[in-house]
């Protein structure tokens, strides 16, 4: 099973997309094959009006895929939200998964804090492996200085791929 992993954050503007965007390179210079999943509550769209995929979407197709050489794309209409696990189940020929988000499900979480953008840490110890934070807590959790990605990587290796 591919292991799995969270990055969240309270409110928006924390950090958490930066924070991502460097645990992705640093684990790409080790090696690793990674995919991510952004999860968005507003809704998104990825098919721009008058493109072909989107003329297809629009004529009634429920699955349009799109393929090329360097990528591949899958968009599918749904009755309703998949589950974080029935989105990962779809995903292989990676090591690990990093979902942006997903706050309230049960995979392990990196919290991102940034004094300036919240007041408050949004999870409990007991849901996280680590925090990337710009002040110390008085917690039982593995902190991380924003600059210290090496360290939080070398962290992640230890706990989700070294088995």
């Amino acid at each position: 099973m591919i292991p799995a992993i969270s990055i969240v954050g309270k409110n928006s503007n924390t950090g958490k997309t930066t924070v991502l965007c460097n645990i992705i390179q640093e684990l790409k210079k080790r090696g690793y094959r990674v995919a991510t999943i952004k999860h968005d509550v507003h809704g998104f769209d990825i098919d721009h009006p008058g493109k072909d995929t989107w003329k297809h979407g629009q004529a009634g197709s429920d699955i349009v895929m799109i393929s090329s050489p360097q990528k591949f794309a899958m968009i599918e209409k749904v009755e309703k939200e998949y589950t974080l696990d029935e989105i990962i189940s779809k995903i292989d020929n990676v090591d690990i998964i990093i979902t942006e988000g997903y706050k309230r499900e049960n995979k392990p979480k990196l919290e991102v804090f940034r004094t300036e953008a919240a007041e408050c840490l949004l999870c409990e110890d007991h849901e996280l492996f680590g925090l990337v934070t710009d002040v110390k807590f008085d917690k039982d959790v593995p902190q991380f200085g924003f600059t210290e990605v090496e360290k939080l990587v070398d962290h992640i290796v230890e706990l989700f791929l070294s088995k």
